[in-house]
């Protein structure tokens, strides 16, 4: 790839031909930032995801060390959290907070939401002392509460507007009450998201 292409790119084209070395050197060479050069690092991870034992490690070591040294913290946790989302651990108790499962029950009480949910996708200890996957827990948040953001849109989108010609029916009233109640479950896995990244 040539100097003047786009990291997205020049990272894109060398994990896509399994040749990850070489994409770890361009982010690193790169300026970090949060649009192109976030993307480029995820898409990097993802390849390491695929990798197994000491060819796995080569590679995700140095991206590791390139993320913890990142002066912007925003941009370091939201690098690490895209990676966990691919099952790449960047975080080994250095940037997300350390929380128990006594703080995610009580940070999911608060938020409204039902902790078993979390408990559907990663591990979680059985004693309330022991240590969660801080990381697993926040991409989950985030993941119910876009899922139930695009349930209420999907539903706002399927009633007619109220200011047309068409008047509302009975059940596009009762769609109406689902979509907010969709959207209220949204707002509140985003809530337990921040809680967990602010630590409690």
């Amino acid at each position: 790839m040539y100097q003047g292409s786009r990291v997205t790119d020049a990272a894109a084209f060398h994990v896509r031909r399994g040749d990850l070395r070489p994409a770890v050197r361009i982010v690193r060479k790169r300026v970090p930032e949060r649009f192109r050069w976030r993307k480029a690092v995820a898409g990097v991870t993802k390849g390491v995801s695929k990798l197994r034992g000491a060819e796995r490690f080569k590679v995700e070591e140095p991206v590791r060390e390139l993320v913890l040294d990142l002066p912007d913290v925003d941009l370091r946790r939201e690098v690490i959290l895209d990676a966990r989302r691919t099952g790449v651990d960047l975080d080994r108790g250095e940037v997300l907070p350390h929380l128990t499962l006594a703080d995610l029950r009580r940070l999911s009480f608060l938020a409204g939401v039902e902790v078993g949910r979390v408990g559907r996708y990663t591990k979680l200890p059985l004693g309330f002392g022991d240590p969660i996957d801080t990381a697993a827990c926040i991409c989950i948040g985030r993941t119910l509460s876009e899922y139930h953001r695009r349930r209420a849109h999907k539903l706002w989108l399927n009633v007619p507007d109220p200011d047309g010609p068409d008047a509302l029916r009975k059940h596009h009233r009762f769609m109406l009450d689902r979509a907010d109640r969709e959207r209220t479950e949204a707002e509140r896995w985003a809530a337990l998201s921040k809680a967990l990244i602010a630590g409690g």
